[in-house]
C-alpha cells in the first residue's frame, strides 16, 4: 500500500472522519487544559450555582458555581490518560500472548490458549470494581484491569491471525532469507494482522474510557477531588430533577467519544486492511465487463 494512501481513504470515509476529527478535538481539549481553562475548576460561587448555558458561562455552572467547561475540559485530560495506558498496556499484553501462542512449541501454545480462556472469562468490570474494594478507588486500577482484560481479548483474536499468515510465502521466504522470528514477526505477521489488532485497540480504548467513567460514577474510579466525566455524573445526577440540562453534558462526553473510538477503530480497520476493496462492498459480486460488439460476429 503506498505510503499515506491509507489516510487518503480515512478521511474520505464518513465515519472515519467523524471519528478523526472528534477523537482530535478531545485530545485539544486535554492538551489545553492542562495549561488553561476559561475557569479555574477548584473555584466555587454560590451567587451563579446552576446558571443556565450562557455567556461567560456557556455550558452553565454546578451547584457549587463551577463552569461545567471548564470540568468537561479536565475531565478529557483523565479520559485520554486513562484511554492511552490502557491501551498500551492491552497492546504489550495482547502482542506478547499473541506470539507466544503462535510462535512458540505446541505446548508453550496450548498453555497460553488454556490461560487466555481462563482470564477471559472475568468480566472487566468487576474486576476493577474488586481490586478497588481492596486497595481504594485509582485511575491506575481502571487502567491495569482494563489493559490487562483487553489485551487478553487482543490475544485471542490476533493468534489466529498470526497462525493464518505464518505459513505464507513472504513468511517462509523471509525466514529463508535468514530472519529472526522477531523480525519475522514485525516485519511480516503483524502489519497482516494489524486490521483486526486496530479494532480490538479501539474498543478497548472506548470501553477504558466507559469503564472509568462508570466506575467513577460508582465511587470506585477517580477520587472525588479529580476530574472526571464519571465523577461529574455523580454530582449532577442528585440534582437532575431539578437542573436536568447540567447532567447532559458529562454524559454526552462520554458518549460521543466512545462512539468516535469506535467508528474510528472500524474505519482504520477498511483503510488499512490490502485485502478489501474500497469504495465497494468486498461481498457484493464484481460488475461484469461491457462486451465489446465487432460488426459481423455475433456477441
Amino acid at each position: 500500500m503506498r505510503r499515506g494512501a491509507w489516510l487518503g481513504r480515512l478521511w474520505r470515509s464518513g465515519t472515519g472522519r467523524f471519528g478523526m476529527m472528534t477523537v482530535l478535538v478531545v485530545l485539544l481539549a486535554a492538551g489545553v487544559a492542562l495549561f488553561w481553562t476559561p475557569f479555574d475548576t477548584a473555584h466555587t460561587d454560590i451567587d451563579i450555582r446552576w446558571e443556565p448555558p450562557g455567556w461567560p458561562h456557556l455550558l452553565g455552572t454546578d451547584g457549587t458555581g463551577r463552569d461545567i467547561l471548564s470540568l468537561i475540559m479536565a475531565g478529557a485530560g483523565t479520559a485520554v490518560f486513562v484511554a492511552v495506558g490502557a491501551g498500551v498496556i492491552a497492546t504489550v499484553i495482547g502482542i506478547a500472548l499473541a506470539a507466544l501462542g503462535a510462535l512458540t512449541a505446541r505446548w508453550v501454545r496450548e498453555s497460553v490458549a488454556v490461560l487466555v480462556d481462563i482470564l477471559i472469562a472475568f468480566p472487566v468490570l468487576l474486576i476493577a470494581m474488586m481490586i478497588s474494594a481492596v486497595w481504594g478507588g485509582s485511575l491506575w486500577v481502571v487502567i491495569w484491569s482494563v489493559g490487562i482484560g483487553f489485551g487478553v481479548n487482543i490475544a485471542r483474536v490476533t493468534r489466529p491471525e498470526l497462525r493464518r499468515v505464518l505459513h505464507s510465502e513472504f513468511v517462509l521466504a523471509g525466514r529463508a532469507s535468514g530472519l529472526t522470528p522477531a523480525q519475522n514477526l514485525w516485519r511480516h505477521l503483524l502489519p497482516n494482522a494489524a486490521p483486526v489488532f486496530i479494532v480490538q485497540l479501539s474498543w478497548g480504548m472506548a470501553i477504558a474510557v466507559l469503564a472509568e467513567a462508570g466506575l467513577s460514577y460508582l465511587g470506585f474510579g477517580a477520587p472525588v477531588t479529580d476530574p472526571s466525566w464519571g465523577v461529574l455524573l455523580a454530582d449532577m445526577q442528585r440534582y437532575i430533577t431539578v437542573h436536568p440540562v447540567a447532567v447532559v453534558w458529562p454524559g454526552l462526553a462520554v458518549t460521543i467519544t466512545v462512539l468516535a473510538l469506535n467508528l474510528l477503530g472500524d474505519a482504520l480497520r477498511d483503510a488499512t486492511d490490502p485485502t478489501l476493496s474500497h469504495g465497494r462492498d468486498p461481498m457484493a459480486p464484481r460488475p461484469r465487463a461491457a462486451t465489446r460488439h465487432t460488426p459481423g460476429v455475433r456477441a
